[in-house]
């Protein structure tokens, strides 16, 4: 796997706090010098920071299905069953287990601005090897899938949750660079860690709506090819440094 890893930082926010003053700081038990930390001069440094890490994707979920009109809602649904039976076989026959082919939208109405009924029957097929999406689409068309919906390009979850070690990592490293230098500005020395908070830790699929790949690439004669962008994993910390005089 090509992986590629690079810092963003964004809403970096500091705030120094003066606590304690010597002899006189903490009167009350239940203050800091419970902590052992009485008699010591000491602040603290806060840091919010953003790192990310991206990663070619490992998974794919692509959405087809078929559709149907008819006079009355059991011929839609008729139409419905046997158009869904050609997809699930086309299915079996590319290898894709059924645990992996969901039904994403099922519906049947009347039609409102005219007579009869309409319906469709749309599938959500998960398939681990991206390569395979435009061979999943055409063969999906070819056994009558009226409808090509989006492609989304994701992670397997072994790789989301590195890729979410590696985001939190580097927003931890631009957390520490960032109390360094406010440290050095500041002319004190970072102590200990206080406290670490994670916020918005997100990934990012990349999506692509096929229909318009399948009908470019059909005008042409030619089979789907899709490429995928990186999928990229962002995380959000707060640190709190201490530093004493």
């Amino acid at each position: 796997m090509n992986r590629r890893q690079f810092l963003a930082v964004s809403g970096i926010g500091v705030a120094t706090a003066m606590a304690g003053c010597v002899g006189s700081a903490f009167e009350d038990e239940s203050e800091p010098e419970a902590q052992g930390l009485a008699g010591d001069e000491y602040g603290t440094i806060e840091v919010s920071a953003s790192g990310r890490a991206e990663t070619d994707p490992d998974r794919a979920i692509v959405h087809v299905g078929v559709e149907a009109r008819g006079e009355s809602a059991d011929d839609v649904r008729s139409e419905l069953v046997e158009g869904a039976e050609s997809l699930r076989e086309t299915f079996a026959e590319l290898g894709i287990p059924e645990d992996d082919v969901q039904t994403a939208n099922y519906r049947i109405n009347e039609r409102r601005q005219e007579t009869g009924f309409e319906g469709v029957h749309a599938f959500r097929v998960t398939v681990d090897d991206v390569d395979r999406v435009g061979e999943i689409i055409d063969a999906s068309v070819e056994a009558g899938a009226d409808t090509v919906g989006r492609v989304n390009f994701t992670l397997q979850d072994e790789t989301r949750e590195a890729l979410r070690d590696e985001a939190l990592d580097d927003a931890l490293a631009n957390a520490d660079e960032e109390a360094d230098h406010i440290a050095g500005n500041r002319e004190v020395e970072i102590t200990a860690t206080q406290s670490v908070s994670t916020t918005d830790v997100d990934v990012r699929p990349v999506r692509y709506d096929a229909a318009h790949e399948v009908a470019d690439d059909g005008a042409a004669g030619q089979s789907t090819e899709i490429d995928s962008g990186p999928v990229t994993v962002s995380a959000t910390v707060t640190v709190v440094y201490r530093f004493e005089y």
